[in-house]
């Protein structure tokens, strides 16, 4: 190290501070030692930029002239940086560059290329963290934590994220979660089965394996499964999308826990008090199986609620389906008597829904009629200027 010390000031001395500044690079490049290499990338540009060498990594001492230059430089040092630890296999060294310079797409592609049984607690710790709770990949996050955590602690995980995710990672939660729960429940119902049917070949279709006579699988309570996954999953369900290959089995697992002795169908939220029934009508109109029987199921909810926000939670349940079955004119009308008025933190925009369903005239008529002359002028206009088009 002495060594090291003496040949970089000698260096200094002779070829000035740059070149110092890149053997100390080549230096901790080989010892891998590439947190320090990013301090070193950057004192390179402070020098080049002529300003204080002490706090390489800070931005207060960059004038405003040479912040965008410094601001690129850093940024690629990061992405260098980050490079090299993925290279290492230091996926989680690695997302503290990638995130900081919010690049998460090259850990992403790291994470994927994992597989993990869970042997190495700390290591399978860390890449949880980094891909579920810090969102590099929460849905491979869901994975590893599946085949080391088991399904209990996934499914408490995922009821914690799943608002926070964006859709593509919250259908693609669900399918992980549906698959694995309809695969766990049909191979506990085949060993009922066959150790009282002992010649009856084994099933991988839970509709199949609890149809025709073998109403004694659910005789005296009897379940299958944990019955507070079940329904957390069959909610989960409701981010598949239509054309989604796990929306049959989703539908089954809605069947099965429709067939489960009362005490064990905990109800919902409205319009899901009668839980797996509701669920059945939601998942099925995804499937184009049943949708005008669906619409209307939760239609006669919304008649009947008498409470003012339990109206709003189903109109905005009708209002979700039924864009999702395309059935858009339907869903903006409803909108209209129901959730114009819902204030935009809530996550719905009806001002967002009239402009990509094209009817900007009922955002007009709706912002005139509460006062609303920013909104009124901007749906006027836009109606007007897609008319002049």
């Amino acid at each position: 190290m002495s060594d090291t010390f003496t040949a970089l000031e000698e260096l200094q001395q002779n070829d000035g501070g740059q070149a110092a500044l890149q053997q100390l690079a080549t230096v901790l490049t080989d010892e891998q030692n590439y947190h320090r290499l990013f301090d070193v990338l950057l004192m390179q540009k402070k020098l080049e930029l002529e300003l204080p060498l002490i706090r390489p990594t800070s931005f207060d001492d960059v004038p405003d002239e040479h912040r965008a230059d410094f601001e690129k430089h850093y940024v690629e040092s990061a992405r260098q940086v980050g490079t090299l630890l993925l290279e290492q296999d230091r996926v989680g060294d690695a997302w503290v560059y990638f995130q900081t310079i919010q690049e998460p797409q090259p850990v992403r592609e790291a994470l994927d290329r994992i597989q993990s049984t869970g042997e190495d607690y700390e290591r399978t710790e860390e890449l949880i963290n980094v891909a579920l709770y810090e969102g590099a990949h929460p849905v491979k996050g869901l994975e590893l934590m599946l085949n080391s955590h088991g399904t209990c602690n996934t499914i408490t995980a995922l009821d914690q994220q799943i608002m926070q995710l964006p859709p593509d990672d919250r259908q693609a939660a669900a399918r992980l979660l549906v698959k694995q729960l309809y695969g766990d429940l049909c191979h506990t119902l085949n060993a009922e089965v066959i150790q009282r049917l002992p010649m009856v070949e084994p099933s991988e279709n839970l509709r199949e394996l609890v149809s025709g006579d073998r109403d004694w699988l659910f005789a005296e309570g009897n379940y299958h499964i944990d019955v507070s996954h079940l329904s957390a999953v069959v909610r989960f369900a409701r981010s598949l999308e239509k054309g989604c290959p796990e929306l049959n089995q989703a539908v089954e697992l809605a069947e099965y826990g429709s067939r489960l002795d009362q005490q064990f169908q905990y109800p919902g939220e409205a319009p899901f008090g009668d839980f797996y029934t509701a669920h059945g009508h939601f998942l099925r109109a995804l499937l184009d199986d049943s949708q005008d029987e669906a619409v209307a199921y939760f239609l006669g909810q919304l008649e009947a609620e008498p409470d003012e926000e339990d109206k709003q939670m189903i109109a905005y349940v009708i209002v979700d389906l039924l864009q999702r079955i395309g059935r858009t004119d339907e869903a903006v009308e409803l909108a209209v008597t129901h959730l114009a008025h819902l204030d935009e933190s809530t996550g719905f925009s009806f001002a967002e829904m009239c402009h990509k369903a094209g009817r900007l005239d009922l955002l007009r008529d709706t912002a005139r009629s509460r006062g609303d002359l920013v909104t009124w002028a901007a749906a006027l206009i836009g109606h007007s200027g897609s008319a002049t088009d």
